[in-house]
């Protein structure tokens, strides 16, 4: 993985989506991450990221994660 920038939030967004997309879920994104899932579910939430991606609990993420920046 090349970084374009030094901004960290950015590259956690991004070790985070490949995770994800790389295990298909949260358990197995953390365990590649190196992290409890407790942790990766708190990621998901602070960058705003969509998972599961089809329907479910995205929603409740993303409601989440609006009402935390707001």
């Amino acid at each position: 993985m090349i970084l374009e920038d030094f901004n960290l939030e950015n590259a956690e967004r991004r070790l985070c989506n490949e995770a994800l997309t790389t295990a298909g879920n949260i358990v197995g994104a953390a365990a590649l991450l190196g992290i409890t899932r407790h942790a990766l579910k708190r990621r998901i939430i602070k960058l705003g990221l969509e998972w599961p991606r089809r329907g479910g609990e995205s929603a409740a993420v993303s409601a989440s994660a609006s009402a935390h920046t707001s």
